[in-house]
């Protein structure tokens, strides 16, 4: 009998070899398709300076992350080039749109004038003065509704009032800080009136 030698079993190839090997062909593909990836990107986003940005993103996104090779690796990077500048202006857009409905204070703007600052800081300072001359109850009841967020259920319940009287406590409270801002006479319960 004779003994043949069993024939070897296939190697499997070294998956550190073959990612050095992807990435070899993905780097010289990018390097060939880079002026037409930046091109792309340019008329898309319309700036020079955020097109190399993205750029960079999409060698970053592909270099990172090991594939399989793809048969024309040059059209899917274009392709990815296209897709990322739409996604770049889509969230540039909705960037946009959520900051258009910031007050000018939340965005950072400085375009809010010195005199309007003052105005405010001037309104501010009357409305505190005019809190500070109503009846200890009063300012009470407005300080739990708008400052810590009591209900008028609530405050009656916890100050042993009926919800009615707490809303008139409110709407006198109300009444004067308004009229210590528009500087008009407030009609006080009783028919007086107070400049």
């Amino acid at each position: 009998m004779v003994y043949l030698p069993s024939s070897p079993e296939p190697r499997q190839p070294d998956p550190s070899v073959t990612e050095a090997l992807q990435g070899e062909a993905f780097l010289r593909t990018f390097l060939a398709r880079r002026e037409q990836m930046e091109a792309v990107l340019r008329r898309r986003v319309g700036c020079r300076a955020t097109a190399a940005d993205l750029l960079q993103e999409l060698f970053l996104r592909f270099w990172r992350r090991p594939s399989a090779p793809l048969e024309d690796m040059g059209s899917y990077l274009i392709r990815s080039a296209h897709n990322l500048a739409i996604d770049h202006l889509r969230s540039e857009g909705a960037r946009s749109r959520h900051e258009a409905g910031l007050l000018p204070e939340q965005r950072g703007d400085s375009s809010v004038s010195p005199d309007a600052a003052l105005e405010a800081g001037s309104d501010l300072r009357r409305v505190e003065a005019a809190l500070r001359a109503l009846p200890e109850r009063t300012r009470h009841i407005f300080l739990l509704n708008r400052i810590h967020g009591q209900t008028y259920g609530q405050i009656a319940r916890s100050m042993a009032l009926s919800q009615s009287a707490v809303e008139k406590h409110m709407m006198r409270a109300l009444q004067v800080c308004k009229a210590s801002v528009v500087d008009t006479p407030v009609v006080h319960p009783h028919g007086s009136a107070t400049p």
